[in-house]
């Protein structure tokens, strides 16, 4: 009972956290929506949001956390974890790497020496990975949206305008995908496996969602609300690892160095943040900076990591206690 009141006053201290951190980044105007793809430049950019879920499935919700976006590179954590789950580890790792790159998500470039994509959150190792859904077109698409309800609790809608805008704009993930064909990375159906990618991409989520997303994976893979294993344990760690080294873009190395949380982010505005054995924290604001990051994700982040000792390798972690 002493456990669980001293839990319940650390989700309500954590709430009151997330209402301060909101206010405070809440009037900060720098970045803008991403305009490369002409439909996410449509969005509202002051919308922002604060989710946190503990891994008992407690919520603490500010600002817009029910507005819908596209989950974007998120998708590629989740897509990975299903690679994992399907194909194994060493299946896996012959198509693509873990290795950070400190290049632009987007870079054309492969690992030559193995022939494979460098790692799993830049575009070509996220290609490679959505490449590895077996099936016809609308079986892959139907794999991916199941594994997005595993962990939703519900069915996934698509953002249909995003979806075709990203297919009318994405010349640079075409010319990605067919280096990736060149080196045998990926099959011979490139079209439909960029459609396949895109689709994951406009999945719509919202706030909560990703906190909940980064909750079942804090979890060892357990999802708090349902109870099942979406992932293995061992899984769920190669998810974090991979979040921690390459998951914010280029910006990846600075963000292990100073705010130390796994975390992955996408230019639809979301970053949700994984603390292992505690739960997760994710921020919706469509304002990035020029890494592709949100701006007013950043900075909760780094409050979060500087003034409560989040970082994972803090020594005295108060979060982490019963």
């Amino acid at each position: 009972m002493v456990e669980d009141d001293e839990r319940q006053r650390r989700i309500e201290w954590l709430g009151q956290v997330c209402i301060g951190l909101h206010e405070q980044f809440g009037p900060l105007t720098e970045g803008a929506p991403a305009a490369y793809i002409p439909e996410l430049s449509n969005v509202d950019p002051d919308l922002f949001a604060i989710a946190a879920v503990a891994l008992d499935g407690q919520e603490q919700l500010t600002g817009d956390h029910d507005h819908l976006f596209t989950i974007q590179s998120i998708s590629k954590l989740l897509l990975y974890g299903l690679a994992l789950e399907t194909h194994g580890r060493e299946a896996v790792l012959e198509r693509v790497g873990v290795a950070p790159t400190g290049d632009l998500f987007n870079a054309i470039e492969l690992d030559e020496e193995r022939h494979r994509a460098p790692n799993p959150m830049v575009n070509a190792g996220a290609i490679a990975i959505t490449d590895m859904v077996g099936g016809s077109r609308e079986e892959r698409i139907e794999g991916s949206a199941a594994m997005f309800e595993r962990y939703l609790g519900r069915r996934p809608e698509i953002d249909d305008a995003v979806w075709k805008s990203e297919r009318a704009t994405g010349n640079h993930n075409r010319a990605i995908a067919y280096l990736l064909l060149s080196h045998g990375i990926i099959e011979d159906r490139v079209e439909e496996t960029l459609d396949v990618y895109f689709a994951q991409c406009s999945v719509l989520v919202s706030a909560r969602d990703l906190a909940m997303i980064g909750a079942t994976i804090a979890n060892s893979g357990v999802h708090p609300v349902s109870g099942e294993q979406i992932v293995s344990p061992r899984v769920a760690r190669d998810m974090l690892t991979v979040a921690l080294t390459c998951g914010m873009y280029d910006y990846a190395g600075e963000w292990a160095y100073t705010v130390g949380i796994p975390a992955k982010s996408g230019v639809g505005g979301g970053i949700v943040g994984i603390i292992p054995g505690a739960g997760a924290v994710a921020v919706f604001s469509p304002r990035l900076d020029e890494h592709g990051n949100s701006v007013r994700g950043l900075r909760v982040f780094e409050a979060l990591s500087e003034e409560f000792d989040m970082h994972l390798f803090d020594f005295d972690r108060p979060w982490t206690r019963a």
